[in-house]
């Protein structure tokens, strides 16, 4: 008899970028093992912060059927220009328009819930209570940290600081009333644990190393030029440190060999156009199919990854597994103590850096630049590592074994 599972997130399919990718390819991966598999989530919008256009005259509820997978989708409020409190408004009105979704589910062995939204695991143990069914809890963001570390939430002081207090506390007694927990990254579980009591178990993003295969790209359009090609590719958000972004293209500004290629879209994005407008040595592009990343990813000399010092561990970039499978190095800047600079450390596929450290950046890129022998040898370590650790092939058997286990 089949297990029927029950995926809640607001992320998911046609969205192929971030969490949504990533649970997409999670249930498939389940349909494909013999699972039957239902889906409540929300209308597409990231990484635009808007409705596809191919879904803004649908109705508000609506079923969909992907292969073998039943889609029950609830059309949230998107802020064109969100907020601290816009995304608020956005949280409570998936998560209100979902609750009613959870009727439709009538038969539930498992449920998957996805944070953010820490509401989903609310709404995965009132249909877990319906359908006696355990709750394994998958924490992509730690959405409250990662609000106060990177400055989104503002001053934590007064109503703000009680506010904040309250939903660590409601975050708490939502996981210690879950069955498993999960998240992504080492640093992530140590932090997991200080919040529940709850079995915790390592779920690392993954990457299929024969989607994203130098061996088997072709040149991007976007990046065909013959200067160095440093390249970002990804959402365009808060959680990344666009003032020492431009104070290194606009160190380049003369510099003919090197060229910056922004490839997506996000909240900052046109505040980001604007503020580079007048750089000559900068371009930006729309984010492309999900089927011509690998030609992106693989046709850059250079990826970077500029993160604020003050986030640590709530976020473990997914973006990394196609940067450094693609075989070709990174330069990451953020906090020293953080997991991702140990993976640089071990893996030698490209450099992390403190934010503070802008002169050791400019002089990575220089010699990226004037040394292509080092910079294939990086490239082959980081795709090395990647293939070692984050095999989509070993870590999704292993979370299947888990499922098992736990059901």
């Amino acid at each position: 008899m089949k297990n029927n599972i029950t995926l809640i997130g607001i992320n998911f399919y046609p969205e192929d970028s971030a969490i949504g990718l990533y649970s997409t390819q999670m249930v498939e991966y389940l349909s494909t093992q013999g699972y039957a598999i239902d889906v409540l989530t929300g209308f597409p919008y990231y990484p635009e912060w808007k409705i596809r256009e191919e879904y803004q005259n649908k109705p508000t509820f609506l079923k969909e059927k992907k292969d073998n997978i039943n889609i029950y989708r609830y059309k949230q409020y998107v802020p064109r220009n969100p907020s601290f409190k816009s995304r608020i408004l956005h949280l409570v009105d998936f998560t209100f328009g979902s609750f009613f979704n959870l009727f439709k589910i009538k038969k539930c062995d498992l449920v998957i819930c996805v944070v953010p939204f820490t509401t989903s695991v609310l709404l995965g143990l009132i249909l877990a209570k319906l359908r006696g069914a355990k709750v394994w809890v998958h924490i992509q963001d730690f959405e409250f940290d990662a609000a106060v570390e990177s400055g989104l939430a503002g001053d934590q002081k007064g109503t703000k600081a009680k506010v904040f207090k309250g939903l660590f506390w409601i975050e708490k007694k939502l996981l210690n009333k879950s069955d498993l927990v999960s998240s992504i990254s080492y640093g992530m579980i140590e932090k997991l644990e200080t919040k529940t009591s709850t079995n915790s178990y390592f779920f690392p993003n993954w990457v299929d190393e024969n989607f994203i295969n130098p061996e088997a790209s072709k040149q991007h359009d976007y990046l065909k030029s013959d200067k160095l090609k440093v390249l970002y590719s990804g959402n365009i958000g808060a959680k990344q440190d666009w003032d020492f972004f431009i104070k290194v293209v606009k160190h380049f500004e003369h510099n003919n060999l090197i060229e910056f290629i922004v490839v997506g879209a996000g909240a900052k994005r046109d505040w980001l156009v604007e503020q580079t407008r007048d750089y000559k040595n900068i371009k930006h592009y729309d984010p492309i199919v999900y089927d011509n990343l690998p030609d992106l990813l693989c046709s850059a000399d250079l990826h970077i990854l500029f993160q604020k010092n003050d986030v640590v561990d709530t976020v473990m970039p997914s973006k990394l597994l196609g940067m450094m499978a693609s075989a070709t190095p990174s330069l990451v800047t953020g906090n020293l103590t953080s997991e991702v600079a140990k993976v640089f450390n071990e893996s030698k596929g490209g450099a992390y850096f403190d934010s503070l450290q802008y002169n050791e950046c400019i002089e990575y890129i220089l010699k990226i630049q004037k040394d292509s022998f080092f910079g294939v040898d990086t490239g082959r370590n980081a795709r090395k590592y990647i293939i070692d650790k984050f095999s989509s092939v070993k870590v999704l058997d292993q979370f299947n074994k888990r499922i098992i286990e736990l059901i």
